[in-house]
């Protein structure tokens, strides 16, 4: 039974291992911006 709880505890520590990986583990300054729209372009019209 112990056994099993050991195995149950390392796999939650693995999965959040890889979910703090994803989320912490980019780049240094973030996302990067999107460019400011061009201003002599209107938007398209349907």
């Amino acid at each position: 039974m112990g056994l099993i709880l050991l195995e149950a505890l390392l796999a939650l520590v693995v999965l959040g291992l890889i979910v703090w990986w994803t989320m912490f583990s980019g780049r240094k300054g973030g996302e990067l911006k999107a460019p400011p729209p061009d201003k002599n372009t209107e938007p398209p019209t349907h």
